[in-house]
């Protein structure tokens, strides 16, 4: 963060000094975990589940920070932020908040995160955002990779996209910053809309329209009003990059003042990939397509949904000045950076594990499927198994979108479905009536079923694909195989 006396903290979030100097000045981090507290810190106290952080003041204080950003007095210098309204409340998830402390502090976080971000705004911060229903997370992540070599880049670990990560994250710049790629999540209308007030973008770039979270808003069109919410927010000199392939998306250009580049494999999109094929490891190379050139790419990243997700890094590399010579190259050489999303690790036994657990929606699981059957069938014909839970917050089209899935590992040809958990049985049920299978599809209690099984009957040279939303936690499936095959 840029350097700021408390002084300037209190007045920019609308609170109040307590036992604290107004000249002292806060030069460190911002952190809301008292264990990553440094000196001239300044240490954010929220509620959790299980603690509240004011009663981490004072650990934090002891550790080097220059104050606390509380509801309410520490004993200790503080900032102490006014309390928010009732409805400003119930609009924020933040477990173990009963009295609308966390609300209030993080309301103040964002008022913090929005005088810096202007401030740096002012002398030539770019502040990109992304959002879809799904690959927000490895769109940021190869945005990220690409913006790095035209300057210092500022982006979040993971998808720490919610209210809490979005000015936390912003907050990471500071006067060296050139690029802050920010990624937005929405559990309902309107919350695009405010994390863009905490962190104005100039570009932004809408993925897809899918089916995530369609139990919280009811319909896709919904959905599409809300992520719509960036493109609205875009100033008039910015520019919001779109995707061709998608309608709900492409539609969005009526929404915005920017200047709209439309992405994908459309004929009509700005920039788009040609020529696109898959080697064994579902790793697609393509003729990138633009009006300022053309150029060759060999994406490291398995899935042939990270072309659209490239495409969108592609676009606003060039719209910031990179070449399309430049761009190609840092497309082919960018890697995963964040955990279990498409993370594929091949054991000594070759048995090779595609560890796509971090979280799931219908669209994302068609994808990985897809990625699956793709890197069995390339080269020598290789035993292929889906490892599937429960697609969460899908509403009233969960047991049609669970019976769809398990009915597309058939068509797709996928040989062993595992699937974990009742609340994800219309998978097997689906399954089993696309198929008539027996044995080859299998609904099994939990996870440690499902390990007892893989590790019963997995041959050399099989690949596994885990997947599920995070409330399954299938990830301890692909750390028992991992475990195993060491």
């Amino acid at each position: 963060m840029i350097p700021l006396t408390l002084r300037e903290v209190a007045d920019a979030v609308g609170g109040t000094l307590h036992d604290a100097d107004p000249g002292a000045v806060v030069a460190g981090t911002v952190e809301f975990d008292s264990r990553a507290v440094t000196a001239g810190g300044l240490f954010v106290a929220l509620p959790g589940e299980k603690v509240d952080g004011h009663d981490f003041a004072a650990k934090a204080l002891a550790q080097g920070a220059v104050a606390v950003l509380a509801a309410r007095p520490v004993g200790g210098p503080a900032v102490v932020v006014p309390p928010v309204s009732e409805a400003h409340t119930r609009s924020v998830a933040l477990t173990g908040d009963t009295d609308g402390s966390g609300a209030a502090v993080l309301a103040a976080l964002a008022k913090l995160a929005r005088v810096v971000v202007d401030r740096l705004t002012a002398r030539g911060l770019t502040v990109v955002g992304v959002t879809g229903s799904s690959g927000k997370t490895s769109t940021k992540d190869l945005i990220a990779q690409v913006l790095a070599p035209m300057g210092p880049t500022v982006a979040p670990p993971g998808s720490f996209n919610s209210e809490l990560g979005h000015p936390w994250t912003a907050l990471r710049a500071d006067e060296g910053t050139r690029y802050l790629v920010l990624e937005l999540s929405a559990r309902g209308p309107g919350h695009i809309a405010a994390l863009c007030d905490t962190a104005p973008p100039r570009i932004g770039a809408v993925l897809n329209v899918g089916s995530a979270h369609l139990g919280e808003f009811g319909t896709r069109e919904d959905i599409a009003k809300t992520k719509g919410e960036l493109v609205e927010k875009l100033p008039e000199d910015g520019v919001a990059v779109l995707n061709a392939d998608d309608p709900l998306v492409a539609a969005m250009a009526s929404r915005t003042r920017a200047r709209v580049v439309l992405v994908g494999e459309a004929a009509g999109a700005h920039v788009r990939a040609a020529d696109i094929r898959l080697d064994e490891q579902a790793r697609a190379t393509f003729r990138l397509v633009s009006p300022q050139g053309e150029a060759d790419v060999a994406l490291g990243l398995h899935g042939a949904h990270h072309v659209g997700n490239a495409l969108s890094a592609a676009a606003i590399a060039l719209e910031l000045g990179a070449t399309p010579a430049e761009v190609a190259e840092r497309l082919s050489g960018a890697r995963r950076v964040s955990a279990r999303r498409m993370e594929v690790i091949t054991r000594p036994d070759g048995v090779t594990v595609v560890n796509d657990s971090y979280n799931a929606n219908p669209e994302s699981v068609r994808a990985a499927l897809k990625t699956l059957a793709t890197m069995a069938r390339t080269g020598n014909r290789r035993r292929s198994w889906a490892v599937l839970g429960v697609m969460g917050e899908l509403g009233d089209d969960h047991v049609a979108a669970h019976d769809e899935v398990g009915r597309l590992a058939v068509r797709l040809d996928i040989n062993r479905l595992v699937v974990v958990g009742a609340d994800a049985r219309p998978m097997h049920q689906g399954a089993s009536l696309e198929g008539s299978w027996g044995e080859e599809s299998v609904l099994v209690a939990d996870v440690d079923a499902a390990v007892a099984l893989l590790r019963a009957e997995l041959a050399p040279g099989d690949v596994v694909l885990v997947k599920a939303s995070k409330v399954a936690a299938l990830w301890r499936v692909a750390d028992a195989l991992l475990e195993a095959g060491e």
